[in-house]
């Protein structure tokens, strides 16, 4: 492996030039190659960028020899096939979340990776932003003592014309996929898999949710209360309390610059920390690191924890009724 990492970006939507953004401010990383479905769609992406290659297929992206790591950035519907591509041509994966539409799919890649040898790791970037890390430090060191309750919610407003992917089944649509893989993943990080879920959702005409409540219980008496929404915009905040205080997470939760600990008797402590880039250089920084200590997973998002939040999202899409093409009723 060069000094650099050598990173090629699959799929150039809006996430791939955000994170390609961010790719180019790290020393130790360089954008060799971009690959589209579309020969014109890579040559405006590297062009854009000052990448020296477009591919016109995900295959000759996972074959170029130059490529370290491909970070996958299609809309989720597709993880599964542009991944196994990659794995199965030999090259680690970051891959965009939710990490596929189902658990099965998740099951698939990341035993591909296991027998592969390679690394593979969901770009769950809430995971790897500084604040965040400091916020569990701070839990784990009994802070505000066992975490009695969690809270998170992530909506847009929309409205999303029926056109739209959000409300198209066949490309995993809906809030849930998007956007409550947000607050799932935050109440997993802090109190683990819980051991019941209960979810409410309004469903659009297509079939995909709208609006979507969920509450989890935890055998430790500990619950998380989480929505999403592809129909009201939400505050996108979120607090953890337990006996000895509550951490309140500013507007995007997901994305914290700072955070606040509030304890009875003293006065709020302001944690600010800060994040480089658009916030997903974290996340790339890890991926590297794990690459260069030959390391198939991240101890900071670990395949457990990815496949534990796909088993949540598939009990909640089937107490609410989602379902997407091809999948038992």
């Amino acid at each position: 492996m060069s000094t650099k990492i050598r990173w090629g970006i699959l799929a150039t939507g809006n996430i791939a030039a955000t994170f390609t953004e961010d790719l180019l401010t790290l020393p130790d990383a360089e954008v060799v190659a971009v690959g589209s479905r579309s020969k014109e769609s890579a040559r405006a992406f590297a062009d854009r960028y000052g990448i020296p290659r477009a591919h016109g297929s995900w295959a000759d992206l996972a074959a170029d020899p130059d490529v370290d790591i491909v970070y996958v950035a299609t809309p989720h519907h597709a993880h599964r096939e542009a991944t196994a591509l990659c794995l199965e041509a030999g090259k680690p994966v970051l891959c965009e979340k939710a990490f596929t539409l189902d658990a099965a799919d998740a099951r698939y890649l990341v035993d591909l990776a296991r027998d592969r040898g390679l690394f593979l790791m969901e770009a769950m970037w809430m995971r790897c932003n500084p604040a965040i890390l400091k916020m569990a430090e701070l839990i784990a060191d009994g802070a505000i003592g066992p975490v009695r309750t969690v809270q998170a919610d992530f909506g847009l407003a929309g409205p999303f014309p029926a056109e739209h992917r959000l409300r198209n089944p066949a490309l995993g649509g809906g809030a849930l996929l998007d956007l409550g893989v947000y607050p799932v993943s935050f109440a997993q990080l802090v109190l683990g898999r819980p051991d019941s879920i209960a979810a409410h959702a309004l469903l659009t005409p297509e079939g995909v949710d709208e609006n979507t409540g969920m509450l989890f219980g935890y055998d430790s008496g500990a619950n998380a209360t989480l929505t999403c929404s592809i129909g009201s915009d939400t505050a996108a905040r979120a607090f953890v309390a337990g006996p000895a205080g509550r951490i309140e997470l500013p507007p995007v939760f997901f994305r914290p610059d700072h955070f606040t600990l509030c304890r009875e008797g003293a006065a709020p402590e302001e944690f600010r920390i800060g994040y480089a880039g658009h916030g997903m250089t974290h996340e790339a920084a890890e991926a590297m690191r794990c690459l260069r200590e030959g390391l198939t997973e991240s101890p900071l998002v670990p395949w457990q924890a990815t496949l534990d939040v796909m088993d949540t999202l598939d009990e909640v899409r089937r107490q609410t009724g989602v379902r997407y093409p091809g999948e038992a009723a």
